[in-house]
């Protein structure tokens, strides 16, 4: 086998491998949508003006599902609500097929075994575009058999953009969807201070690896999460380095109470200098030490029925 032709199989693994087998290392919450959101944990959050794409579900809760919905508690392997082959175990079977091809083509065989020559590059590229279809096929068949999400009503007046020139929080005093459970709160000026506070505190104690920290700002069960995110980074040999967290935009998606908490889910968009560097050189592994980051996420806090501002807690994130 042609040298070129071997250099552009590998480049495909590569890409392979971290397309379907790898996650992305940066910032809390890299290992996906985590916590709990109260009685609304498995109900998507409304759209609001900062995040109007749908958050994605929450992955891992220590909050158990209403009946009908799989349970997915910490650790847990079965089937979560994005679907079997979004998971790990998923990502890693539809990645090992395609490896498993790629390594027979290194050593002669091709991918289905009886590819040669340029043949096998051809080849190659059409299983992929099979696979690729099989994978989309499997997951929207997965995706219809499970429940719709019982999303909260969206309430416009609590989802409004900052106002022209002013950055942060819009929609001061705004109140969130009902549900039966539930009864709505109220969000003011003090409230939103501490989300942004809170924001700017969680990523710089995380960056620095300070547990401490985490467990005063986020519930015992996020902090949890986080110290298996930065567990799993140590191993790698490696530490996430954030700093310049600036938020850019944010709004409130919900607020409501419960008998046991007060919840409120906020989307905020930020941006960060945002990178992995290894431990014993000091090295930067990736990510731009210089140009931030911007993401979009939904944060949501909880406190203490009739709680005090700087009483919030982080209690999930999801991505969008």
């Amino acid at each position: 086998m042609a040298l070129r032709q071997k250099t552009v199989i590998l480049a495909l693994a590569a890409l392979v491998a971290f397309g379907f087998s790898a996650d992305g290392f940066a910032k809390p919450g890299f290992s996906g949508s985590f916590g709990s959101r109260g009685a609304r944990t498995f109900s998507a959050p409304p759209p609001t003006a900062t995040a109007p794409r749908p958050a994605a579900p929450i992955e891992r809760s220590m909050t158990s599902p209403s009946p009908g919905m799989a349970q997915n508690l910490p650790g847990s392997t079965g089937m979560n609500s994005r679907g079997f082959m979004s998971g790990g175990f998923g990502r890693g079977l539809l990645g090992g097929l395609l490896g498993a091809g790629l390594v027979g083509m290194l050593f002669g065989n091709g991918f289905g075994g009886g590819l040669g020559g340029i043949s096998s590059i051809l080849g190659l590229v059409l299983q992929i575009g099979l696979l690729f279809l099989l994978f989309k096929f499997v997951m929207g068949s997965l995706r219809r058999r499970q429940p719709a999400y019982q999303g909260a009503a969206y309430d416009s007046g609590a989802a409004q953009g900052p106002r022209p020139g002013f950055a942060g929080f819009g929609g001061l005093g705004g109140f969130g969807g009902g549900t039966g459970r539930t009864a709505k709160l109220e969000i003011g000026p003090a409230d939103f201070n501490v989300f942004e506070q809170r924001l700017g505190l969680i990523q710089k104690a995380y960056g620095a690896e300070d547990m401490a920290a985490l467990r005063a700002l986020a519930t015992p069960e996020m902090a949890s999460y986080f110290a298996a995110e930065i567990e799993e980074t140590a191993r790698k040999g490696r530490v996430n380095k954030i700093s310049d967290v600036t938020l850019l935009q944010g709004d409130l998606a919900e607020a409501w109470r419960e008998p046991q908490s007060d919840y409120a889910s906020v989307a905020v968009r930020f941006s960060l200098i945002d990178t992995m560097v290894d431990r014993a050189t000091g090295k930067i592994v990736s990510g731009d030490p210089v140009t931030p980051q911007v993401a979009t996420e939904i944060w949501t806090f909880a406190r203490r029925p009739d709680g005090a501002a700087a009483d919030w807690k982080l209690s999930a994130i999801q991505h969008t």
